[in-house]
């Protein structure tokens, strides 16, 4: 097995597609326009530019291996310890639990941000309490992995004062400390930093289509431009020297795994077609399948499924990964 500035808060602006509507890795609905007017735009490569190593993470971590932090590594058994970040959210519990439920494959661990959210996943001890914006409270879930998913979201909220009876559109807002720019460009730097110094086989990271255009509702929600923040740290990832596979998932839905055909696709293509929403299961399963074929290593990829009841359930995913040519 091959393993692995705060904003101000402003009101959301949609186009006239206000119904056609799909869900941001843990955001709320809104209005997705069908075509992207940047679907060739480019991010510039200073804002991209990987920065190396910090110094002071790496002494942390080894820090933390002096004082005799427990270390799960991989086992005689032939297992892969594997931490899911995120492991409090919906996506993210499924993950852990799929894991979990392959012990003769991998030692599953998660990271949680509270202790509510610990228990309320069954409070067991391979659940860790940090918060990701803080790098030093990651290092003991970290130490001793084989593989990292990531599944951390900056998650924007809705304005209590909102009357759907009134007209007009919601407003969001993102609570102090937890902005895309923090949450999902910093907090998910610190992850891929701390899993580097201590030598992970590979990370697998969830993200958002849409990407490609800067004028996608999602970026409006809250001013926090999370679709920007989220590429910003797929690039980092991709230039970091460590095997990859990062998932840009469609929007998100509460339903059944297993019985759809999967779609690959790139640079948000996919979003300009009605097969552009995916189960959140399915979603998990590609992440745990990520971990298992080479075919999956260093590549980025948009994901979709088509409607249940048409096309043939995936079930090959080295032939999946097969299909992907696109690095970033």
């Amino acid at each position: 097995m091959a393993t692995v500035a705060a904003a101000p808060r402003v009101q959301l602006v949609t186009s006239d597609n206000y119904n056609k509507v799909r869900q941001c890795h843990k955001c709320s609905r809104v209005a997705f326009p069908e075509r992207s007017s940047l679907s060739s735009y480019k991010y510039s490569s200073s804002l991209f530019s990987a920065s190396s190593l910090s110094l002071s993470l790496e002494k942390r971590v080894r820090k933390g291996f002096r004082r005799g932090v427990a270390i799960t590594a991989m086992a005689d058994s032939g297992t892969s310890t594997v931490l899911v970040t995120g492991a409090g959210g919906r996506t993210g519990q499924i993950v852990y639990k799929k894991l979990k439920e392959r012990s003769d494959q991998y030692v599953a661990r998660g990271l949680v941000r509270t202790e509510e959210s610990k228990a309320k996943i069954g409070g067991s001890d391979d659940l860790y309490v940090g918060d990701i914006t803080d790098a030093d409270s990651i290092v003991p879930a970290i130490q001793g992995i084989d593989a990292l998913v990531i599944l951390t979201s900056a998650v924007p909220k809705m304005k209590p004062d909102y009357d759907p009876s009134k007209g007009g559109r919601p407003e969001f807002y993102f609570e102090d400390g937890q902005y895309p720019e923090q949450v999902d460009w910093l907090g998910q730097k610190n992850q891929i930093d701390a899993a580097k110094a201590v030598g992970v086989k590979q990370i697998v990271l969830v993200g958002s289509m849409g990407g490609t255009d800067l004028s996608n509702p999602l970026n409006s929600l809250g001013n926090g431009n999370i679709l920007v923040w989220k590429r910003k740290a797929e690039q980092y990832l991709a230039d970091s020297g460590i095997p990859y596979t990062i998932i840009r998932a469609g929007g998100l839905q509460d339903k059944e795994g297993g019985i759809r055909e999967l779609l690959i696709g790139k640079d948000d293509e996919l979003l300009k077609t009605e097969t552009r929403t995916i189960a959140r299961a399915d979603v998990a399963e590609v992440c745990v399948q990520a971990l298992q074929f080479e075919e999956a290593k260093n590549k980025a990829f948009d994901l979709a499924s088509k409607p249940e009841g048409t096309g043939t359930p995936t079930k090959d995913f080295k032939a999946l990964f097969s299909q992907i040519t696109t690095r970033f």
